[in-house]
């Protein structure tokens, strides 16, 4: 029995990061190059990026009576807070995210009640602690104690799609099974003024959000539209691992994400979605026209760029990729559920419609996920 995605909703920091705001911030910080600079300049003004959401209110770049951690407004000064302490900001403002996406996700499903969710899944990259998200999520919604927690942590920005696959095998092996899955980043406690290409990069693109999802293997009430989980696949690109990958350093966690990375996805998306297709010739023959709705993770714009090309995909296919990016930039593993929403709530939809959703991550690591959609 296939799983169904109910529904999708998010979570977001009040605070709103101006993407012009931004660069002029990143542009003026001493200890740039010039060429630092341009690089600064260029990555910001071509990200495709209008505004990002933050946790870090100091970076709306007003002026504060308290001491700065992350920006000191009056000298105009990036700071290089410890990596404990960039935590400890995750600790408080995650788990205030993570608690409001959930709770959002179980208010939209009428027929669920707290006590009916049997299964909890949270995705997290940009921050640890324990007992954590799971526990909270259990504790703070009132779901039952003996409620089967899992996390899935530092998997970069493919991490949704491992929980959609415990999702939909736990559905599988339990036609009751009610899973919660929730994915929370804070990217942009670990930004920094750099003349690294990639640092500067990852300034430019990052920010904060958290999404949750609740997938049965009931398809929901009548009048209601799901997303039918039809298979989900991964697959390992033989190049790449040094281009994407996410560390831990003393200043916070370091991020590596290199120019090449969407010639990377040029080369091998192909390949990386026969797998996918495979019990289907007629979406393979052709999948741009087949398949009605792309939910391609936003990394940046260049990949989107080269996804739409490579895949011979329409403007209005990538459309929800785009608006995601345009307003809240690359939140890492939440993400594509972002733009899983954005098809599922806004989108024109007729009855079958297929969805093919991917994200790309550290190894260069390629996830993809088939979907129809379903109305009752």
């Amino acid at each position: 029995m296939p799983a169904h995605l109910r529904t999708i909703q998010t979570a977001v920091p009040t605070t709103v990061l101006d993407q012009s705001v931004a660069r002029e911030i990143f542009a003026q910080q001493d200890g740039l190059t010039r060429l630092g600079q341009r690089l600064v300049r260029t990555s910001f003004d071509v990200s495709g990026i209008a505004t990002r959401r933050t946790v870090i209110d100091e970076l709306d770049g007003s002026p504060r009576a308290e001491e700065s951690t992350f920006y000191d407004a009056t000298a105009g000064a990036l700071l290089m807070p410890s990596t404990r302490t960039r935590n400890d900001v995750y600790i408080r403002a995650a788990r205030e995210l993570f608690l409001e996406a959930a709770t959002r996700a179980l208010d939209a499903c009428d027929d669920i009640e707290p006590g009916d969710v049997t299964h909890v899944v949270t995705v997290s990259c940009t921050g640890f602690y324990a007992p954590g998200p799971d526990y909270e999520i259990v504790r703070g919604l009132g779901l039952n104690t003996g409620t089967q927690r899992f996390h899935i942590g530092f998997m970069g920005c493919y991490g949704a799609f491992p929980a959609l696959r415990a999702a939909a095998a736990l559905c599988a092996a339990d036609p009751a099974a009610v899973v919660l899955v929730v994915s929370c980043e804070l990217c942009t406690i670990h930004v920094r003024s750099s003349n690294d290409p990639d640092q500067i990069v990852a300034s430019s693109v990052f920010g904060d959000g958290a999404a949750a999802a609740i997938i049965t293997a009931a398809d929901g009430p009548v009048g209601t539209s799901t997303l039918r989980i039809d298979k989900l696949v991964s697959d390992l690109t033989p190049v790449g691992e040094g281009d994407m990958a996410w560390t831990i350093g003393d200043a916070g966690f370091d991020m590596v994400l290199s120019a090449a990375v969407p010639k990377i996805i040029d080369t091998y998306i192909e390949p990386a979605l026969q797998p996918l297709f495979v019990d289907e010739p007629q979406l393979a023959d052709d999948p741009s026209t087949r398949v009605a709705h792309w939910a391609i993770h936003p990394g940046g714009r260049s990949i989107l760029d080269k996804v739409e090309a490579t895949l011979g995909l329409t403007v209005e296919q990538l459309a929800p990729s785009r608006a995601i990016l345009r307003d809240y930039g690359n939140m890492s593993s939440a993400t594509v559920l972002f733009v899983l929403k954005e098809i599922l709530e806004s989108a024109p939809s007729a009855p079958g419609e297929r969805v093919c959703a991917m994200a790309f991550g550290p190894g260069l690591t390629v996830e993809a996920g088939l979907f129809t959609r379903v109305t009752r």
